[in-house]
């Protein structure tokens, strides 16, 4: 039982596979392992951000190096969508510039956005707006919500 790869019971049912790196056995508690890594990824996590919701129009204003300066740069459009997944969680920010439609990615705990604006909440029905990717003109407005 003690070899550099082997099975671990964990519970009554449940049997997890764990690597062991060395000939020594690992003590596994329930919980133990994501705990860690949830652990680490608190040191990484931003608080100070607003809270975005799909179809939102905001500012993110981007931290740009150029030689040994550094300067914000801002980019405004609607949230298209929204991706979930703890410290990887990200966000896709579409505008039309010059006729031609842009799409950023940015992931909300990345240290290089300084910060983000909300200028209009939106009032949408859908989780991802890609249909929004076909329309031009007055079918590519959302509406907003109004403040009651």
């Amino acid at each position: 039982m003690g070899g550099p790869l082997s099975w671990r019971a964990q519970g009554a049912r449940r049997r997890v596979f764990i690597p062991c790196t060395c000939y020594e056995r690992l003590i596994v508690k329930r919980g133990y392992i994501m705990n860690l890594i949830e652990a680490i990824e608190q040191d990484y996590k931003r608080d100070d951000l607003p809270e975005l919701k799909v179809g939102d129009t905001v500012k993110v204003y981007i931290k740009i190096k150029e030689g040994n300066r550094e300067r914000l740069q801002m980019f405004e459009g609607f949230v298209l969508k929204m991706q979930n997944g703890g410290l990887s969680r990200t966000f896709t920010v579409r505008k039309i510039s010059s006729g031609i439609g842009v799409e950023k990615t940015f992931p909300v705990h990345s240290p290089m956005i300084d910060h983000i604006e909300v200028v209009r909440h939106g009032d949408v029905r859908r989780a991802k707006l890609n249909y929004m990717r076909q329309r031009t003109g007055k079918a590519a407005k959302i509406r907003s919500k109004e403040q009651r």
